[in-house]
């Protein structure tokens, strides 16, 4: 293939050759389901999904696995502090995301496992490693031994010495540079049996687990944030190899999305929602903003910028359904070679948008001039490459919400939402069924409820 990605691992832009001929595998770290998501959080989704929709477009069948986080330490905190059932909280937003992804036109992933269904996976993992010499047990706890796995830090470039792994002390570590795979149960928390004892997986165990499940022990991709690069991924690549498998052969990383420098975070309290996004911007608008930007670069986020975004994206959609009124159908056409070599040269979006919008303002030359032949060519190129971005204006997934910013994606979200509130009340669940009224009201929608059911509408609409 012509397609070169930048390899995190080697530093460098290598040409892309899957392992089995005509099939890639991806591996994408999804959601930690701990709230709502916000738009730091799609953006990684957004970004592999143009890669994913590129390796389609050249002919091979992708196998796309987006794992979900599903038993974690701010999980059971967030929970318990709310007063509900861990398993129910990490669900309620597990489907916020699936809602959040669909929204924004990302295509389903092949398989979306979650943690708590793959322990087995863990164990067998965490034998090998043991038989090898590389993990050992300590009071119920497993441990990855980091001394004993000589390629250590060099995904990162962590130097040994310097490596903390952000993790408390604990009685029977042999090494604080050492990293949790396995952490004993405490009283009241969910467990599952191990021969070392009762007690739950460690993050970066269930990756490695869930990736070879169902994507083998060698893979082609494995995506994710750049704040993920150390210590989850450089923990991934160790355990991987240290149990034998050859694990992933490319290492890409998305940037951040900041607000006024800082990365976005909850704790931080710097983030954008995105059913609060989507009540002033079209979803594909919201689309259009995250992808445009290269993946590896940093997106500062402002009220502007998105604004621009969208105006960009309406000058693709104007030319697109003037073309439409005045010759007709546009199907989507052939490629431009710059838009192409754009995509393959490490999914630089930059250029490829630049191409386009080159292509829109000739075609609107072309139409002014009464070339309807020449306009209808370009407008099924500009197609062509919108299709190609999930972008495309004449795609019945985004021309049927053109009205404003109440659209279908919206619509959907909130929909799922108030459907989780009315099986809560059914339950008489009425801390859950509160907490989403709450949140939907500090979003913008109020909910008001009817005999024929919940009705609700957005502020200032």
């Amino acid at each position: 293939m012509a397609l070169h990605l930048y390899d995190t691992a080697s530093r460098s832009a290598r040409e892309f050759q899957p392992a089995r001929s005509g099939t890639a595998s991806i591996y994408v770290c999804g959601a930690t389901v701990q709230g709502i998501p916000h738009i730091g959080h799609v953006r990684g989704a957004l970004n592999y999904d143009v890669l994913r929709r590129w390796l389609v477009h050249n002919g091979l069948d992708v196998l796309f696995v987006r794992n979900v986080t599903d038993i974690d330490d701010k999980i059971l905190t967030k929970a318990a502090a709310n007063g509900r059932p861990w398993w129910e909280w990490a669900a309620t937003h597990e489907r916020a995301f699936e809602d959040a992804y669909t929204a924004l036109g990302c295509l389903p992933p092949s398989i979306a496992p979650r943690a708590t269904g793959h322990v087995t996976q863990m164990v067998e993992l965490m034998q090998r490693l043991i038989e090898r010499g590389h993990a050992y047990a300590a009071g119920g706890d497993v441990y990855f031994s980091v001394k004993s796995f000589d390629g250590y830090g060099a995904l990162s470039g962590q130097q040994l010495d310097d490596v903390q792994q952000g993790e408390s002390l604990a009685e029977g570590k042999r090494d604080p540079r050492d990293f949790t795979l396995w952490k004993r149960a405490k009283p009241g928390e969910p467990s599952w049996p191990t021969p070392w004892g009762e007690g739950r997986p460690g993050w970066h165990l269930e990756c490695s687990a869930m990736a070879t499940a169902y994507l083998g022990g060698e893979f082609d991709i494995h995506g994710g944030g750049v704040d993920l690069v150390f210590p989850h991924h450089e923990n991934e690549r160790a355990q991987s190899n240290a149990a034998g498998d050859g694990f992933a052969r490319f290492w890409l990383h998305n940037a951040w999305v900041t607000m006024s420098g800082e990365k976005m975070s909850k704790s931080l309290g710097n983030v954008v929602a995105i059913p609060e996004m989507l009540r002033n911007y079209r979803a594909v608008e919201l689309r259009y903003y995250l992808v445009q930007p290269h993946y590896r670069s940093t997106i500062e986020y402002s009220d502007a910028a998105v604004s621009e975004a969208a105006q960009g994206y309406r000058r693709i959609e104007q030319f697109l359904r003037r073309v439409a009124g005045a010759v007709g159908a546009v199907e989507p056409g052939a490629l431009p070679a710059e838009f192409a070599a754009a995509l393959d040269d490490d999914l630089s979006t930059p250029q490829a948008f630049a191409v386009m919008h080159n292509t829109v303002r000739d075609g609107n030359a072309a139409l002014d001039s009464g070339d309807n032949s020449r306009a209808l060519e370009l407008a099924a190129s500009v197609r062509g490459m919108t299709a190609v971005l999930g972008l495309d204006p004449l795609d019945p997934r985004w021309a049927a919400g053109q009205e404003g910013p109440a659209n279908q994606a919206l619509t959907e979200l909130v929909g799922g939402l108030l459907e989780t509130r009315q099986q809560a009340r059914k339950e008489k669940d009425f801390t859950l069924a509160d907490s989403v009224r709450a949140w939907l009201l500090n979003a913008g929608v109020t909910v008001e409820d009817t005999p024929n059911g919940p009705q609700w509408t957005l502020k200032d609409s």
